[in-house]
């Protein structure tokens, strides 16, 4: 999508991005983000922008969130060389391993970060919406940490093939609604997450689990993941002697993906983001939106969308609930249309296979939105003998056993190896 851009436009904005001056004062990412919302969530918006500037980066906010981070979430996590994976590749493979991190996933530095905000601007209760179920249980239990009720908004269809997730938000306090609107995934939770908004925005904390949206989510959530990208950046001086030659993230909403490269936008490396292609490339069959879809508007920002002519949003497949989404952080759009960022797509069948892949050489379940890295990262391997990789390890696998289980595992022995 280099195209949309220009080379000296596309320069302008690669060189703002890493000088941290993105998004400008209107929530632009180049011609993306922005703010496209009811004039009943203006205010509401107005208020949380405002809420960041006065707290975010304030030393009594960072020390608390700190705080959090090393004494209740277990940062920083670990950084893990994979041996066999590296022999079975040609290359050496490093994972970050967000898995490790309380509740299993990345989602929750955002949502502790976000929980800590919520209380210091005086919101009586928090919302929150959820795909794969990971930031549901993440808000659910920074919502139980602050002392803030919780509500989770979660499409019918994940509800279904993330029960584990579901038992663990109610258990953890939070009050857990089934979307049957829509495609029942995460585009419809999002909708009735602001839905719900629009009827108490001075009561209400919306605590987005991604990237997206309008200002200033995606700039909130890329803040408060960047810890994993810096963390990255130490440890890999620290543990693999130099930087990555090559860095892989999944992209759905694109949370833990931005987190990742942020921090290494001016490193010596290739970028690789890697959406969920489904069952083919047809429109309804994946979500690669980043490599199929178009610019527009989605859910309050302006951004790539995975849309048919007449410009109404589609549905989206992916064996992975947190990749099914129709929609993409617009600083992703970004980051692409600059080139500074490469996008690719791996099948339902293909992540299925690197999961089992993990699983048997490193002892390591991984989620299925995870997966979809690792198909890339082989891929690149192949190319690309000797190098030096890194793969964000997002989020781990258990919460996927209910859908795992539809797919038997192949019988193996080491000798297979």
């Amino acid at each position: 999508m280099t195209s949309l851009l220009s080379p000296a436009e596309a320069d302008r904005l690669l060189k703002a991005a890493i000088a941290g001056e993105l998004p400008d004062d209107r929530g632009r990412f180049g011609p993306f983000g922005g703010r496209y919302v009811p004039e009943t969530l203006v205010p509401a918006f107005e208020r949380l922008e405002e809420g960041i500037r006065e707290h975010l980066h304030t030393d009594e906010f960072q020390s608390e969130f700190v705080n959090e981070l090393k004494t209740w979430v277990g940062r920083p996590t670990a950084l893990t060389f994979a041996p066999r994976l590296s022999e079975r590749w040609g290359a050496e493979v490093w994972l970050k391993r967000e898995d490790l991190a309380h509740t299993g996933a990345h989602k929750i530095n955002n949502a502790i970060g976000q929980a800590i905000l919520a209380k210091k601007l005086g919101a009586k209760r928090v919302i929150a919406e959820t795909g794969a179920g990971q930031h549901g249980v993440a808000s659910a239990a920074a919502c139980a940490r602050v002392g803030l009720p919780c509500t989770v908004y979660m499409g019918a269809v994940d509800i279904e093939r993330q029960a584990p997730n579901v038992d663990r938000m109610r258990r953890l306090g939070a009050a857990v609604v089934a979307v049957e609107s829509g495609d029942k995934t995460l585009r419809a939770a999002i909708d009735e997450a602001l839905r719900e908004w629009v009827s108490d925005p001075s009561g209400i904390y919306y605590l987005l689990g991604s990237a997206v949206g309008a200002h200033p989510y995606p700039y909130l959530v890329r803040e408060l993941h960047s810890c994993i990208g810096r963390e990255s950046r130490e440890q890999m001086m620290a543990q693999a002697g130099g930087l990555p030659d090559a860095v892989f993230a999944c992209v759905g909403g694109g949370s833990n993906a931005i987190g990742l490269f942020y921090p290494m936008l001016a490193d010596d490396c290739e970028i690789i983001g890697v959406e969920a292609g489904g069952t083919g490339k047809g429109l309804g069959q994946n979500a690669a939106t980043l490599a199929t879809g178009t610019p527009g508007v989605l859910q309050g920002a302006y951004t790539m969308i995975l849309q048919n002519s007449d410009g109404q949003v589609q549905e989206t497949h992916s064996i992975s609930a947190g990749l099914d989404y129709s929609g993409v952080g617009p600083e992703h759009a970004m980051l692409q249309a600059t080139g500074r960022v490469r996008y690719v797509s791996a099948g339902d069948e293909a992540a299925l296979e690197a999961l089992e892949e993990l699983c048997e050489l490193e002892g390591i379940l991984t989620a299925l939105e995870t997966s979809h890295a690792f198909v890339a990262a082989r891929a690149w391997a192949k190319e690309n003998p000797g190098k030096r990789i890194l793969i964000g390890n997002s989020g781990r696998g258990d919460k996927d056993m209910p859908t795992l289980t539809k797919y038997p595992a192949k019988v193996r022995t080491h000798a297979s190896t």
